[in-house]
Order: structure tokens, then C-alpha cells, then sequence
């Protein structure tokens, strides 16, 4: 197994600023407004006083694009199948071209920082000039450049620490050029957002080659499963008809697998599992990327990191696996610096399918740093890449009030950003919308014209049912979804069962990356953004299985029901990897 030690800050540290020019007439800096605030310190955090004396953080500065919405009529044009562009990925340089700042920007930015005392070499750019990353800034710098207060806080229920501000600013100038910085009122808590799924040791077993002894004879006469039936990699293999294909080009198709918060993948576990459920991939492994400061350990692999490993494997065998593994050096949010690392690789370096299942309730989030952040995840699809993400275990949330105390059914970030993948929950065979399934309608992001005839078909037979509860101009959760109850899987050489979109983001993840590899085969693109190709077949009804029964509860109700055509507990159903290949 290879560990390549790699750090996002040394990526970002490549691009310094060779334009620092101060514009013609000086602005006036001390014209501040706020830029985002909290009404209180989010719960469950707690204030621990001022940092550290000599603590310093890197601080991230988001820049208006010269040219508005052009990553994602770009998006459009590689990823639609309606398109004559389709399949022709832009390269990291061609990116770079289109989200790219205006220099009046640009050098109005790099004179605010000037003002402030901010030295030029500590300053670099990434994404084409999009993004400016300031390097070691004190404490004391920070709230002079942003008119904040950073305290260091400790989440009650994790103990985990941060140094987050709840409040900051910036120049009335520098408001229609600056789209976010970061880190400053991002609290979320990254353990609180891994979809942790519900585990259960296996009854009777004691070692995990037992499971083998688990497995269902898959005659194509199965109609039912014995709810009691572990999911095992056979079934899934014959449920989404991948067991017949053998991958083609393992020299040039990879499946990435996002791991954030110190989880990690055992390789002994890993050939345990593949051992008792898939004995031709006994010889599986993976490579492992450490990114800003993440941490590797075999010896003490996480849940998270064993389920996640063992299912793209399983699903995807033979097909290269790399696990990134993202930590919070200088404070950094983690999607951030995974992102920033990913879209700073080689076009030949990114895997064409990424799998990952964290997320954190919508509103836990600052606006613009979502909105932001969504927008890079647009760059990975603009350069080919798929992205998978879980949509939650809480069905429509796992209570119903908001940071304002307002009643409101509450969907997942980053599931609910539109330009990637949701992926929700489904059980039994045939199969049924799991209750855990989270879906629903974005409050930030309002709902992309790929849905529009789905979603709009789906809330006319709704009704006024829950009313006030959603958003019905939001962007709707899940896309698709795949089985997330009753999974089996090994950790620490025990055979445990588990439920949860953990589960369900890489079987799903592993179907993807076939199809992948089917295209690659044939010498054409891998599919990268999937939604619009997807939605296209799902009303069509080609390469979907529709799921039409199932519920997900929450809030204290019964929550969305499952339904012909789109839905908000299981979106346009689960993957037929024989029929859509037909479609490649």
C-alpha cells in the first residue's frame, strides 16, 4: 500500500501573487459591514477565551468571477447529453480561464490586505485566481482585516476545538468582489457530520469468515429477502446487475474515497471482508493521500473508513482505490481543503468517481461559505469527475427547528448543493425507501432546472401536505439511492451489521465507477456530473429502478413518501447497471 504525504497548503503556496497593485484611489477601509453573523454562539459550542498567544491561521478569500455563471453553463455543456459539448471535459488550465476574477478585483483585494500589513509572499492564489490564501495570520490581524472577535471553542458533545469568530465584516467596497472568507463563523462540527452508521455486532459470529455463511443463493427467482438477511456484496452485485461485467480499463479509471476527522481504512480488515463476501477479491487494497495535516493509523480504523473502503472495493474490484484522508491544519474547513487539493491535481490524477459520506445540517452553515464551496464541487464535474455524497440518516431531519426556532423539515450540506450527486436510502428486495433515507428541499439552494419536471411533478401530487414544512422552490434531495440496512462489514476483525447512507453513497459510488470504466473501455469520456444525464433517463424511465413505496419519517411526522417517477425519499430510484450502459 502506498502513503503519499501530500499538504493542500503546499499546492495553494505554488501560485503567489505576482500582481499586487494598488488601485489608483485608495477606498476607504474603515467603511465595514457586516458580511455574516450569528445571533449567539451555535449550540452546543462553548467560548474558551482568546487563542493561544502566537496562534495563527491561514485565511481563505473567495473572489467574484469575471464572468458570471460561466462554471456552470460549462457544467452544462460537458454533462448534458442534449449538448454538443458533451464528454468534453475542461482541463485544470481551461478552468482556470473562466473562473478567473477581474484584475480590478483582484488588486482592489490585494490593497485591502496591504492596508492591513499583509505581506505579498504570503499570499497565493488557486483556482485560476478565484481563491487567495493568506498565509500564518495572527490573531490580532485577523480581526483588524475582517472587524471580527476569534475566541477558541470547544464543541460540548465532541470536546473537539476550533477558532471561529461569530461574527465578521468587510469593506463596503469589497462586498460585491468577495463571495466568502474562510475559516470565520463555519461551526459545524465535522464529528457531528459524519452520517455514522447504526451498528450491530452479527449474532453468533465470532470471526467475520463466518459471513460467508450469511450469503443468499441469488437464483433470479428471488422475489424477498428475509428482513433478517444480512446485504451481503453478492446480493448487491446481482440487485443492480454489475456481477457480469469485468472492468476494462483498471489502467486508467480511479475511485476516490473522501475521509475527513481522522477516519481511516484497515487493510486487514479489508481483505477479511472481501475473504468471506467476495473471494476473487481477496488480493484488493488501496492507496491512501494525506491532505493538510490528515493522519493515517491501519492499526485503528474507523467505522466510517472500514464500510466505505470495503463497498467501493467490493462493488468496483478490480478498479484502483485511493482514500483521502483531509485534516484541519491552521483551522481550515475540511471540505475546503479537500477541495482545493483535488482541483489542484493533474487531469490525469483525479479519479473519475469520488464517494463520500459526511455532511451537516444546512443551516449549521454560513450562506456564502455553502455557496461557495458548492461551486467548487461544479469545478470537479466541469473537469469529469463524478461526485457521490449521502444525503443523512435522519429521514426529514432530526428535529424540527432551526437556528431561529422556526419548524422546518432540514436537509443535509453538501448533499443539497446542485452540482453534485445525492444519494438516499433503500432496503429490501424489491426494494423500499429506507426510513433513515434523508430527503427533501434545499433552503440555500434553490432548485435546478434538471429537476424541474421531476420535482414539479412530484409536489403537484403532493398537495398542500406540509405546508410551511419545506421549501418548494429548493433544489430536492435524493438524485438516487442504493440499499442501507442491514449491511454487513468488518471492523477491528469482527463481522458487524450497520443501516445507514454510509452505506448506500459507495455501493452506489462502485456502480458509477463501472460505467466509468465501460466508457473509458470503448475510448469515449468518463460520465462526470451525473444529474443531467441521469434525469434525463429517470423520466424517461430507462436505467432506473423506481421505487414506489417506502417513507421517511422525522420532525414528528411521517415525513415524504415514496412514489412513481422522482421522490424525496429514494429521488429517481436505484442503478440498472445493465441497462445503462445501453445508454453510454
Amino acid at each position: 500500500m502506498f502513503i503519499h504525504p501530500l499538504s493542500v497548503l503546499s499546492v495553494l503556496a505554488s501560485g503567489v501573487l505576482d500582481c499586487l497593485v494598488a488601485t489608483p484611489v485608495e477606498p476607504r477601509w474603515d467603511d465595514v459591514r457586516t458580511k455574516h453573523a450569528w445571533s449567539a454562539v451555535p449550540e452546543h459550542w462553548e467560548t474558551l477565551g482568546h487563542p493561544a498567544a502566537g496562534t495563527t491561521i491561514d485565511l481563505h478569500i473567495a473572489l467574484e468571477p469575471q464572468r458570471k455563471n460561466a462554471v456552470v453553463d460549462a457544467l452544462y455543456d460537458v454533462s448534458s447529453p442534449r449538448s454538443p459539448k458533451y464528454g468534453a471535459h475542461l482541463s485544470r488550465e481551461q478552468l482556470a480561464d473562466i473562473v478567473a476574477p477581474h484584475p480590478d478585483t483582484l488588486a482592489l483585494v490585494v490593497s485591502w490586505l496591504k492596508h492591513h500589513g499583509v505581506r505579498p509572499s504570503s499570499v497565493s492564489r488557486s483556482h485560476g485566481g478565484g481563491w487567495l490564501t493568506v498565509a500564518d495570520v495572527s490573531m490580532s490581524q485577523a480581526n483588524s482585516i475582517l472587524s471580527a472577535s476569534y475566541q477558541l471553542y470547544r464543541h460540548a458533545k465532541t470536546n473537539e476545538t476550533a477558532i471561529r469568530t461569530i461574527s465578521y465584516g468587510l469593506p463596503v467596497e469589497l462586498h460585491s468582489h468577495v463571495k466568502t472568507v474562510a475559516p470565520t463563523t463555519h461551526f459545524s462540527s465535522p464529528r457531528m457530520s459524519r452520517h455514522t452508521p447504526r451498528v450491530r455486532r452479527r449474532a453468533g459470529t465470532t470471526a467475520p469468515a463466518k459471513a460467508a455463511a450469511a450469503s443468499v443463493d441469488l437464483g433470479r427467482g428471488l422475489s424477498r429477502r428475509d428482513d433478517m438477511e444480512p446485504v451481503t456484496p453478492s446480493f448487491l452485485r446481482w440487485l443492480y446487475k454489475t456481477e457480469g461485467y469485468k472492468p476494462a480499463a483498471i489502467d486508467r479509471n480511479k475511485l476516490g474515497i473522501a475521509g475527513f476527522i481522522g477516519d481511516s481504512p484497515s487493510p486487514l480488515d479489508l481483505r477479511l471482508f472481501m475473504t468471506a463476501n467476495r473471494a476473487d477479491a481477496e488480493t484488493a487494497t488501496f492507496n491512501v493521500i494525506l491532505i493538510n495535516g490528515g493522519r493515517y493509523d491501519p492499526n485503528t480504523p474507523s467505522v466510517e473508513g472500514n464500510l466505505d473502503i470495503q463497498y467501493t472495493g467490493a462493488m468496483a474490484f478490480p478498479t484502483p482505490l485511493t482514500y483521502y484522508i483531509t485534516g484541519s491544519e491552521s483551522g481550515t474547513d475540511p471540505y475546503l481543503s479537500w477541495l482545493n487539493f483535488m482541483l489542484s491535481l493533474d487531469d490525469k490524477e483525479l479519479p473519475q468517481t469520488i464517494s463520500t459520506s459526511y455532511g451537516g445540517f444546512e443551516e449549521t452553515l454560513p450562506p456564502d461559505l455553502a455557496k461557495s464551496v458548492c461551486e467548487l464541487y461544479a469545478h470537479l464535474g466541469v473537469r469529469g469527475v463524478s461526485v457521490l455524497l449521502s444525503t443523512g440518516d435522519f429521514g426529514v431531519g432530526k428535529d424540527c427547528t432551526d437556528g431561529s426556532g422556526n419548524t422546518r423539515f432540514r436537509t443535509m450540506f453538501p448533499a443539497s448543493c446542485p452540482w453534485v450527486t445525492s444519494v438516499g436510502g433503500t432496503m429490501d428486495c424489491p426494494e423500499v425507501g429506507a426510513s433513515l433515507s434523508g430527503g427533501g428541499f434545499s433552503n440555500l439552494f434553490s432548485r435546478p432546472a434538471y429537476q424541474g419536471r421531476a420535482v414539479a411533478t412530484y409536489l403537484e401530487n403532493l398537495g398542500s401536505r406540509y405546508d410551511g414544512l419545506y421549501n418548494a422552490n429548493g433544489r430536492g434531495i435524493p438524485d438516487i439511492s442504493a440499499q442501507a440496512h442491514q449491511c454487513v462489514f468488518v471492523h477491528r476483525v469482527e463481522d458487524f451489521t450497520a443501516e445507514g447512507t454510509s452505506f448506500a453513497v459507495p455501493i452506489a459510488a462502485g456502480i458509477v465507477s463501472l460505467l466509468n470504466d465501460y466508457r473509458l473501455s470503448k475510448g469515449r469520456t468518463p460520465l462526470g456530473f451525473l444529474n443531467y444525464w441521469l434525469y434525463d433517463f429517470g423520466i424517461a424511465n430507462l436505467g432506473l429502478n423506481d421505487i414506489i413505496s417506502g417513507s421517511n419519517p422525522g420532525c414528528n411526522t411521517d415525513g415524504f413518501t415514496a412514489s412513481t417517477g422522482w421522490d424525496p425519499v429514494t429521488g429517481l430510484g436505484t442503478l440498472d447497471f445493465v441497462e445503462l450502459i445501453h445508454e453510454l
